[in-house]
Parts: structure tokens; sequence; C-alpha cells
């Protein structure tokens, strides 16, 4: 999972990032710059990272020197040697993703933290901030581990573990780990805070005015031209370019917009399994893109650079440059989600009404009352900063200033919708597209699904094109063909359920003995959002599905969901657990129904098991720990 840099390939688009030698020792990067504070981050989707950014340019207010740093970049081995660097102290931001998982590029770290038992950390002062979801089983896993282990290879902790938690309010959790977190450094190493409250930048802006067009970006994600010319391998920072071979809508009525849509991947020597997540970098709306410029008052045409002030960074820009603003706010800016608190107090400065200003900073600051303002105002309203804009006509930030604080436009995972086996040059994905009212009366539209949605198969006769790539999954059907599956996944759950239930049938057809196939699918009304509804019915017709069994919630009095019909079926349920070895998988939604799915089954466990609670709930989790209860869930 972790070997970005193991691809020779990829070693070349390095090479074009950054100096030839790649300095790998953080150690001597740190001595030579005059660092003493390191900030490593796990980012999946970018979040990690920001903290990370926030917590090294914080060390600066505090007379210290801080840079970020990705741990696949360096040397992890080195962690001993940090104490010879006089306060010194290394921070993590470490996000859990998936089941309990290291993020793709935390994931060499974990390996050498697991593996080396006779490693002696003790010069080392750390402390770590972990970032992830109360909704998931495995909460901030990560972050937990990576807290106990520097512990037990004999580090220092200088301040308590932070938990940071995406279901409820993730940036303020942060803010106030973050209000304790330095008070408790100076004090450790006597150190006074400067009081500079200012705003410290971090790359400068530089325009271009005759540069030759081939050399600047217009969309690429690592290489210059990697759109012109495409070549293989192709990941995260060298996605493929796939036509969109179909692009329909499934639901046969309703206000919702759900859809299906087949990418080609022919010649591209892509591979997948069925369960794999498709990737995808989609793009913002070119409406928004042009009020954003409006707003501010600028050409958005301009070719610039953002060059980083600390010469010796690895992260040279903010993103790929030299680029247009219009480039940059279309394919590497997030323009739509609600502005982090360190946004607006970077911003604030420059509102001329000073009641906007004293509203920015409060709404950044660890009060009760600015809490609360934030919370209300900007999340809860779901405002994005084109709307704080709107809203705050007094504010009048530079665009350059407003692109080095946007976060990263990330790339967004899709549960792949087929079988290779069946479709080996073509990815299936089903979605919803999400659109909403907010509490200010405006619509927002996601930018993937709306992006996803406007991909027509031959849009003014050129095909149209997404970049993405595959992201391997521990979502698979089981070794031994025979095992009976048991698939819960109502709405858009049902997706790697088509490609297991493809894939079943395959095997079929091949002479092999398969197990039963069992299906669960939920929806609101049979005759609205039954998706796939004929081939989930030709399944089950020639024998590929043994059961399939529908909820649909709203087609009667009471609502009737997945896990009342798993209820009903308890007696077959637990035959096909307990004694025919099933492996069971459940797909969609995580706050809701994945829990009560997970309560449904440990009450069958505790009724026909004859057990108590607790033996239900530790069967069901032993049965997580083997590999026959499997969650693809997002919340």
């Amino acid at each position: 999972m972790g070997c970005v840099f193991s691809l020779p390939e990829d070693r070349r688009y390095a090479a074009e990032r950054a100096p030839t030698t790649r300095e790998t020792s953080f150690i001597e990067k740190m001595k030579k710059t005059g660092k003493n504070i390191i900030v490593f981050y796990g980012s999946q989707t970018g979040t990690g990272e920001e903290f990370a950014n926030r917590l090294s340019k914080d060390a600066q207010r505090y007379g210290m020197k801080g840079m970020a740093a990705d741990p696949e970049e360096y040397e992890m081995g080195e962690l001993s040697r940090l104490s010879e660097i006089p306060n010194s102290l290394a921070i993590f931001c470490m996000a859990t993703y998936g089941e309990g998982d290291p993020t793709d590029n935390a994931q060499d770290f974990y390996d050498w933290l697991q593996e080396n038992d006779d490693e002696d950390l003790s010069g080392l002062n750390y402390t770590v901030f972990a970032l992830g979801n109360k909704t998931y089983e495995h909460y901030n896993a990560m972050g937990k581990y990576v807290d106990k282990r520097l512990e037990e290879l004999g580090a220092k902790r200088i301040f308590d573990l932070g938990l940071g938690d995406d279901d409820g309010n993730l940036e303020e959790d942060f803010v106030s780990w973050r209000e304790q977190f330095w008070p408790a450094v100076c004090e450790h190493f006597g150190v006074e805070a400067l009081g500079d409250e200012s705003s410290i930048r971090q790359y400068v802006v530089k325009e271009h005015t005759d540069i030759n067009m081939n050399k600047v970006y217009t969309g690429e994600i690592g290489r210059l031209q990697s759109f012109e010319v495409q070549k293989p391998p192709f990941d995260a920072k060298n996605p493929f370019l796939a036509p969109v071979t179909v692009n329909r809508r499934l639901n046969k009525a309703g206000d919702r917009h759900l859809m299906h849509l087949e990418l080609d991947i022919t010649g591209s020597k892509i591979r997948y399994e069925s369960g794999d997540h498709v990737a995808v970098f989609p793009t913002n709306d070119s409406a928004l893109v042009n009020k954003l410029g409006q707003l501010l008052g600028v050409d958005l045409d301009v070719v610039i650079s953002l060059n980083n002030l600390d010469e010796e960074s690895n992260k040279k820009h903010p993103f790929p440059c030299p680029t247009t603003y219009r480039t940059a706010l279309t394919h590497y800016l997030d323009i739509t989600q609600s502005p982090r608190t360190n946004v607006l107090y970077e911003l604030a400065q420059y509102a001329s009404d000073p009641k906007d200003q004293e509203n920015m900073r409060k709404m950044a600051s660890s009060s009760p009352e600015g809490k609360a303002l934030y919370q209300s105002w900007v999340l809860d309203s779901c405002r994005s900063i084109i709307h704080i804009l709107e809203d705050m006509p007094s504010l009048q930030p530079p665009i350059d200033h407003l692109c080095e604080l946007l976060p990263r436009l990330q790339a967004r995972y899709y549960s792949i919708a087929s079988s290779s086996k069946v479709h080996p040059n073509s990815i299936h994905i089903c979605a919803v597209v999400v659109e909403y009212k907010t509490k200010t009366g405006r619509t927002n539209k996601g930018v993937a699904t709306n992006w996803l949605k406007n991909k027509l198969v031959t849009d003014n006769g050129h095909k149209s094109t997404v970049p993405m790539y595959i992201r391997k999954s521990q979502f698979r059907l089981p070794f031994k063909a025979t095992n009976p599956v048991i698939m819960i996944g109502p709405g858009t759950g049902i997706a790697p359920f088509m490609g297991f239930i493809q894939e079943r049938g395959w095997l079929k057809q091949q002479g092999k003995e398969v197990g039963e196939t069992v299906m669960y699918f939920g929806c609101r009304h049979k005759n609205e959002d039954y998706l796939y509804q004929e081939e989930l019915e030709e399944a089950e017709k020639t024998g590929v599905l043994t059961e399939l069994n529908v909820a649909f919630s709203r087609d009667q009095e009471h609502k009737v969901y997945v896990q009342h019909h798993l209820k009903k079926n308890k007696e077959n349920i637990w035959k096909l657990v307990n004694s025919e070895n099933a492996h069971i998988y459940i797909c969609g939604d995580a706050r809701n129904m994945a829990k009560d799915v997970q309560a449904a089954f440990y009450e069958i466990t505790e009724e026909l098991g004859g057990m108590t609670r607790t033996q239900a709930t530790d069967y069901v989790k032993k049965l997580m720990t083997k590999g026959r209860y499997s969650q693809d869930v997002w919340s």
C-alpha cells in the first residue's frame, strides 16, 4: 500500500518536482535549517497535512522553528537521533483510514513501528494528535497506536494524546487541543510565547509575464503535461484519463439523481479486484470559480507561482506551479468546503469593517462564544469561502494569500461496482448526486457527483474523460468460492456487491462450486429507486443469487430497513454464519445503517447462539478479526 517511491516512473516525476538529490535524512535537514520541531503527518484526504502545517507555523510564534514532514519521504529510523538537536520535539498528526488502518503515506512508518522492538527512543520528546471519526468501529486506532508504541520504545510524551472526531467538530477538537498544547511545550522547554499573533506568510507570489505556456500546469496532478502524454504505472501522483463510455440515471423517479457510470481503462495496464475503490480527481464548477474571481476583482488568467519562503522545504509550492489562478481554483483548491478557523484568522486583517474583523478573529478563538459563532455561522450554515465573501462585503483578501490558505481539492473514492473477471477493461461507478439547501437559502452541490453527472459520453464530439487511479481495499470475496456470502448494501451501498455478484456468476460459469450468495438491498420506493432491479432479479432467476431480500423503507406506514429483514430471516442467517463459515459484507452509511445492522447481528447471535450480550459482541468481533465481517462504509 505505501510504496509510492518504489516505482521507477515516480522517481522521474519526483526529480522534476524537486532537486535531484532528495534529502531523506530529516535530522540533517533540521540541523541545516536550524529547525527544532518536526511535525509528521499521516494524511489520506489532506486534513492531517493541513493540521501539521498549522502546527509547524505555530512554532514560529513561540520563537521555535518547525517543519511539516511526510513520513514516506524520510528515514523514520532516525527518530532516535532527534536528541542530537537541543530542545527538539516530534509531533505526529495521524489520521486513521478504512478499518483502523494507517493512511497510505504512513504505512511504512506503521510497519517500522511494529517490527522494531529493540529500538531505543529514550531521547525523543513527542506528542500525538489523532484524526478520526467516532462512527467507525476503530476510532482513531492509528493515532492511539503511535502514541502508545512510542512510549513503549522509551520516548517521552510531553503532552497528552489529542483525539479529533470528524463526526463531531474536528476543527474545534484540534483548536482546543492546540490551545493547551503550546503552553505545555513552553513550560517544558522553558520558553516564552513571543505574543506574535500576526499572520505569517509561507509563500510569496511571483507573476510570470512572458512564460512559455508549455511550462504552465493546466490541471495535471504530478508531471507537467502528464495528461497529454500518458505513461503507466498510474497512481495517485499519475492518474489515468479514462473515457466515460456509459452515464445513465439509475432511478426511475423521485427528486434525487442516482447514476451509473462506466470508465474505459483499455490499454492502461490498470488492474483491479472486486471490492477495490476507484479514486477520481474532480474539478470545481466554473461558475463558482468565476464568482470568486468577481468577488475578489481579479483577472484569473494571470500566470503565477507561489514559492515557499523556506527555500529548504521539500514543498516548493502549495499546488503545481506555474499555473493560472483559474486553474488553481478549478483543479487544485477546495473552494466549497467550510473554511477552517485558521483561514478566518489569517484573512481577518483584510476586512475593512472592524466589526467583521472582530467576528472573524472571534470565530477563530477558543472562547465559548467564538466557538458557538463558528459552529452556527460557518458550519451549520454550510458557508463556503464564496458565501463568506458574499456576506462580508468589507472582506477583500489578496487572491494569492487566499490561494495559500485554501486546502487542496482531494480525490474522491467510490466502491467499484463491477468485477474485473467480467469487465477487465471497464470500471463501474454507482453514486448519488449531492445537492441540498442550506440555512441561508443557498443551494450547495457536491463537487464530485455533480462533475460526474455532467460527464456526458460525448461532449461536442469529444470523449469525456475522468482522471482516476485504483486504491486496493481489504473488502474481498472469500478465497474459497464454496463459502456462503451475506451482502448487505442499501442505496448506493449496493456498488461493490454488483461486482461480487458478477464474480460469483462468472465462477459458476467456470464450473466452480459456489456457496450460497445472499443479498440484502434497501431503498425508499420499489418503483422509484430500486437500483439495478433488472440485474438483481436476473441473478436471482439464474441462481447466482440464492436469496434476494429488498426492504422498501417508505412503501408502507412504518419504515422497513435491511436490519428488519435480517432479523426476520434470523434462523437462516445464523445457520450460514455459525455452521457454514459465511462471510458477511456491509456497505453504505456508517452512522445509522452499519450500526443498526451490527446490533441486529448481536441480537441474532445472542438469541440463536444462546449467549449473553457480552458473549455475542465478542463473537461478532471475532468474525471481524478473522476477516469474516467486513465493512466498506462512509459517513
